[in-house]
C-alpha cells in the first residue's frame, strides 16, 4: 500500500474507487453496499455530504419514539437514535410507570457555559495581577462585534476572572470565561470570543511596563471552550408512595428499599457506578443524537461531573422518607436548539417538531428525564426479573435476523423463547432442529 496524496480533491466516486482499489479489492459488492446506502433525492444527499469531510456514503441508526413522557404536566414524544436494543423499550416502560403517578418534574438551576485561555507566565504574581486588572474592561469591549448579535438574543459575555493555577502547574494561569448562550450550544461564539480576548491580551501585555521592565511577558498557549459545565445543571425527579412501587415480584416497601440499596451501591462503588451512568448515558445520547447535539461533549461533561467529588459516582439519587420513595438526577448539559444540524438536517428538524420545538432549557429538562427514566427502569429490572431476561428478549430479533431466519421460524422461534432462555447457541440450535 502507497499513501494518497490530494484524497480531500478527489470525487466521492473517485474516492470510493480509490478505496476499492486499495483496501477493499476481496470484496466485491464493496462499491453496492455504499451506494445502497445514498439518498435517491440527490440534493439532500448533496446535504449529507457536506455535513463532513471525505464522505463516501450514509451510516444508518434506527430512529425511534418513546411515547407518554408527562415532564412538568406536559405529554411527550421523546425521539430517540440509538442502536442497542431495549433502549427505547425501558424508557417507554418507565414514561408508562411514572405516567399515573405524577410525572417527571424538571428543572434547569443554571445556564451558565465557559471557556479558558490558558497562559504561561514565570513573572511576578503581582505583575499579572495589576496587568488584568487595568485592561479587563478593554478584553470585554474587544469582542462587541462577534457578540452583537447574540446580546440581541439576550447572551454574551458575562464575565472574565484571572485564576493563578501555578500550585497545580509552574508559570500556568487561566483567563476564565462565562457566557450565556441562549437556545445555542454556543460553542463556535465562545471559541471566537476567546481567541479575540487572547489576541487583545497579548498585544496589550506588549504595552504593560512592568512587563517590559523585567522582560518577562505572559504567552497565550491556547484558547478553548471546557465542555465541563458544572454552572449548567439541570435536575429532574419522581416521587411515589412506596405502596405504588408494587410489582408482581416485589411488594411496594421491599422494592424501594432494595432500588434504594441499588442507587446506594453505585454511589459507593466506582465500578458500579460506571455501569450505572453508562446506562443513563443510554438515555441521554438517544435523545442528543435525535436532535443533532454533540453527545461527545456531553458525555464528557457529564462524566467529569459524576467525579467531581474525587470519586467516580452515580449521576442519580433515591430515598425513602415517610413513606415517599424519592428518585432524582443532577447533571450538566449545554444543549442547542438553533445553529448546527438543528438547521440542517431534515430528521433533526423532525425530531425538534416532535418535541414541540423546545428551547434550550426545555431540551435539558427532558434529555435529564429521558437519563432518569433510563436509569429507573434498568434498576428495576436489576433487582427483580435481572437485566438479561428483558434485554435478550429485545435482542433476539438481531440474533434472527443474523441467523436468516424466515419468518415462519421467526414466530416459532419467538413463542418458544416466551418461556425460555434466550442466548445465540440456544436460538441457533433451535433453528437447525426446525430445519433438519
Amino acid at each position: 500500500m502507497q499513501p494518497v496524496s490530494g484524497f480531500s480533491k478527489k470525487s466521492k466516486e473517485e474516492k470510493i474507487q480509490w478505496l476499492a482499489d486499495n483496501y477493499l479489492a476481496n470484496n466485491s459488492g464493496a462499491i453496492t453496499i455504499l451506494e445502497k446506502y445514498w439518498n435517491r433525492d440527490e440534493s439532500l444527499q448533496k446535504l449529507h455530504d457536506g455535513f463532513i469531510e471525505n464522505t463516501i456514503s450514509n451510516y444508518y441508526l434506527p430512529f425511534s419514539i418513546a411515547p407518554n413522557f408527562l415532564i412538568n404536566q406536559k405529554l411527550y414524544v421523546l425521539p430517540m437514535v440509538i442502536e442497542e436494543s431495549s433502549v427505547v423499550a425501558a424508557a417507554s416502560n418507565a414514561a408508562k410507570f411514572w405516567l399515573d403517578k405524577g410525572g417527571f418534574i424538571a428543572k434547569v438551576i443554571s445556564t451558565i457555559k465557559n471557556g479558558q485561555i490558558h497562559i504561561n507566565f514565570f513573572g511576578s504574581v503581582t505583575d499579572i495581577q495589576d496587568f488584568f486588572s487595568e485592561i479587563k474592561p478593554q478584553l470585554q469591549k474587544s469582542i462587541t462585534s462577534i457578540e452583537k448579535n447574540m446580546k440581541k438574543r439576550g447572551g454574551g459575555l458575562l464575565d472574565i476572572s484571572l485564576i493563578n493555577t501555578t500550585e497545580k502547574l509552574d508559570g500556568y494561569y487561566q483567563l476564565h470565561c462565562t457566557f450565556n448562550t441562549g437556545d445555542a450550544m454556543g460553542a463556535n461564539f465562545i471559541n471566537s470570543c476567546l481567541e479575540k480576548i487572547a489576541n487583545t491580551f497579548e498585544t496589550l501585555a506588549k504595552e504593560f511596563s512592568a512587563f517590559a521592565d523585567k522582560n518577562t511577558f505572559p504567552e497565550v498557549i491556547l484558547s478553548i471552550l471546557s465542555n465541563y459545565v458544572p454552572e449548567c445543571l439541570v435536575q429532574a425527579h419522581v416521587q411515589c408512595s412506596v405502596e405504588q412501587l408494587t410489582t408482581r415480584e416485589l411488594k411496594g416497601e421491599i422494592f424501594a428499599e432494595k432500588f434504594v440499596r441499588a442507587v446506594d451501591i453505585a454511589i459507593a462503588e466506582p465500578r458500579r457506578a460506571v455501569t450505572h451512568n453508562k446506562g443513563i448515558m443510554n438515555g441521554i445520547d438517544a435523545v442528543l443524537l435525535a436532535t443533532g447535539n454533540d453527545y461527545r461533549a456531553v458525555e464528557s461533561g457529564i462524566h467529569a461531573y459524576a467525579s467531581k467529588n474525587g470519586n467516580y459516582t452515580s449521576l442519580t439519587h433515591a430515598k425513602i422518607e415517610n413513606g415517599i420513595f424519592s428518585f432524582w438526577i443532577e447533571i450538566p448539559l449545554a444543549l442547542g436548539t438553533v445553529g448546527g444540524l438543528t438547521s440542517l438536517h431534515p430528521l433533526v428538524k423532525f425530531a425538534f417538531s416532535i418535541l414541540q420545538n423546545p428551547n434550550a432549557k426545555e431540551l435539558m429538562q427532558i434529555v435529564a428525564v429521558a437519563g432518569l427514566a433510563q436509569n429507573f427502569a434498568a434498576i428495576r429490572s436489576l433487582i427483580t426479573t435481572g437485566i438479561q431476561k428483558g434485554h435478550m428478549k429485545m435482542h433476539l430479533m438481531n440474533i434472527l435476523n443474523q441467523i436468516k431466519a424466515s419468518s415462519t421460524e421467526k414466530e416459532k422461534v419467538i413463542h418458544y423463547f416466551k418461556e425460555n432462555t434466550v442466548s445465540y447457541n440456544a436460538v441457533e440450535n433451535f433453528i437447525e432442529n426446525l430445519r433438519s
